[in-house]
């Protein structure tokens, strides 16, 4: 498992803890960097947004990448589970779904 430490200088409270995970596969430290870079961007989307957790594994079917993304957020967790050719494209589309996932969120927590 691989942690990263907040950036230095964020402007948020508490900024987002990232964890990743490698299951089947080692991951290079470019693999690692772009996950950090890619998933620290969901942050800016929610102001509490606690903890992330990325899992990477490799598959044996002909998209064989899948990368799950877990966000807690208050009194929740949401996931979003893609699979591609290559991981570059799974995180891609893990992280906008994501995204959406926290703006309907965040939009059904504050009509009510």
């Amino acid at each position: 498992m691989y942690m990263t430490t907040p950036t230095p200088g964020q402007k948020t409270l508490k900024s987002m803890e990232v964890k990743i995970k490698a299951l089947k596969f080692d991951a290079d430290e470019k693999l690692i960097a772009l996950v950090e870079k890619k998933v620290a961007r969901i942050e800016k989307f929610f102001d509490n947004t606690g903890d992330a957790e990325v899992t990477l594994t490799q598959l044996n079917e002909p998209v064989g990448k899948q990368v799950k993304i877990m966000v807690h957020v208050p009194g929740e967790e949401l996931v979003v589970e893609r699979n591609a050719k290559n991981f570059e494209e799974a995180l891609t589309e893990a992280v906008d779904a994501m995204k959406e996932r926290i703006t309907r969120n965040k939009e059904k927590k504050y009509a009510k």
